[in-house]
């Protein structure tokens, strides 16, 4: 189970490049989205305003069509209802009769119902005459006849109540404008079915989701090209970023294996030039030696003291092959003195004058400080003597409140000026890539009067005090 936790965790575990594209493609699709959504948020509200208002006024054409109606049937049989009295039932029939034959569009007609919910009228819905309704709602729980009388009592006005269409039968939305004949009792209508209307609102709706949905589609087509060009110029950068990676990669191996092959080599020549010669010396004096014993003769001490002293001078040679490869005195006291030891024997060695000026630095430097500027030291030291050709080199080395600084001055020909694609010699490229892994920075001032090499070293690599740093660990 762990092993198959293991195995998700790394397949969900995204690397270097999966996170850049992340990281910049997240925050593009994350504003996309809001973007769609603030737009299509706004146009919805916009759309149902608008809706709105056109609900609004074609109910009103609606309404204002119900009053024409109501006026011309009230002109219709106005003369008789005005000289007709109240249980006049010839002219309550005769007005009827008018009522029923005013017929329009295919649906529309007037009804009359009397105060008691009788209705007297309906020309389109035949089974509702002389038959009592009152207490009748619509479907949705809308009192319907009790409502129409209600508002004819009070003078006329309009109810909105579902009703079921004459032509098709189906129950719509209607809505209706109703007036009262308060001699007669009676309550006199037409309505006018807003299924028209309805249809053209959901018209209206659906076009405003199609615009919603387009606009989403165009902002999704947006966002996707941002994102396929986002993934395809970090791809280009990717893949150009490695291919540099690589080139400089094969430029530091090469470099590796040219000081390798360059330390092994002077190693090489230093046994050769020294050692060997040294150690065939000490074999002809033994030699020597055994040939003199065997014959008795009595210089055979003296060929045994050459070859003792031969002897001995290999193995300081093999000392100081070793020091220069890993000086001991570097571990052992500090930077400091092992500087002033080189600058000692490479004094001796080159019979250049030198000068070495420090303070104590009590092993405050870290281990990966010393020896780079020690090995600093070794190249600096190097050049001067193959080819600066100097009578003095002077070696400062000190600290201060930014670090560690080191300076090496000679007073020789100089350096001859260097290209910008040449990064100097392999000496210097192994100094200058010293102190870039130490974040520090190397300075070269070279002229016909002399060269100066100063490192400096970040306050980052400094040790704090042998007191502090015990202070520390027991607060620890």
């Amino acid at each position: 189970m762990r092993g198959g936790w293991t195995a998700i965790r790394r397949a969900l575990s995204l690397n270097y490049g999966q996170k850049v594209y992340l990281l910049a493609t997240l925050p593009l699709v994350v504003a996309a989205t809001a973007i769609a959504i603030l737009v299509a948020n706004q146009s919805r509200a916009l759309a149902e305003r608008e809706i709105e208002v056109l609900e609004d006024q074609l109910i009103a054409a609606k309404k204002e069509e119900l009053r024409n109606y109501i006026s011309l049937a009230r002109t219709a049989f106005g003369f008789i209802y005005g000289n007709a009295l109240p249980d006049d039932e010839a002219a309550k029939t005769e007005v009827a009769q008018i009522l029923a034959a005013m017929l329009y569009g295919q649906d529309g007609y007037f009804f009359v119902y009397d105060y008691e919910g009788t209705n007297l009228v309906a020309p389109r819905q035949t089974w509702l005459i002389n038959r009592n309704w009152a207490g009748l709602g619509d479907p949705e729980g809308q009192p319907v006849v009790d409502e129409l009388i209600r508002i004819a009592r009070q003078g006329g006005g309009y109810h909105a109540y579902v009703w079921p269409k004459p032509s098709t039968g189906e129950e719509t939305q209607m809505v209706s404008y109703v007036v009262g004949l308060q001699d007669w009792r009676w309550a006199i209508g037409t309505g006018v079915f807003l299924d028209d209307v309805l249809e053209s609102v959901a018209t209206a709706r659906a076009e405003t989701e199609a615009r919603i949905a387009r606009t989403f589609g165009w902002i999704a087509a947006i966002a996707l090209g941002a994102v396929l060009f986002v993934f395809a110029s970090g791809t280009a950068i990717t893949v150009r970023e490695r291919r540099l990676a690589d080139a400089k990669l094969k430029q530091l191996t090469q470099r590796i294996v040219d000081t390798q092959e360059e330390e092994r080599g002077r190693v090489a020549r230093e046994l050769h030039d020294s050692i060997s010669q040294l150690l065939v010396g000490v074999r002809y004096a033994l030699e020597l030696a055994r040939r003199r014993l065997s014959l008795g003769d009595a210089r055979a001490a003296e060929s045994l003291s050459t070859g003792i002293e031969h002897l001995s001078g290999a193995i300081a040679e093999v000392r100081r092959i070793s020091r220069d490869l890993r000086p001991g005195v570097l571990d052992d006291l500090g930077l400091g003195p092992a500087l002033q030891v080189l600058m000692e024997e490479f004094g001796k060695r080159t019979g250049i004058a030198t000068e070495f000026e420090t303070v104590v630095f009590r092993n405050r430097l870290d281990q990966d400080a010393k020896i780079a500027l020690y090995r600093i030291a070794q190249e600096a030291l190097t050049n001067v003597e193959k080819h600066a050709g100097a009578t003095k080199v002077k070696l400062v080395v000190r600290g201060h409140k930014r670090g560690a600084m080191m300076r090496i001055e000679d007073d020789g020909r100089g350096m001859a000026p260097m290209r910008a694609d040449d990064g100097g010699g392999l000496g210097l490229r192994n100094m200058a890539e010293r102190m870039e892994q130490l974040d520090g920075t190397l300075r070269i001032l070279s002229s016909r009067d002399g060269t100066v090499i100063e490192a400096q070293v970040p306050l980052s690599h400094m040790l704090p005090p042998a007191g502090q740093a015990a202070k520390r660990k027991d607060s620890a």
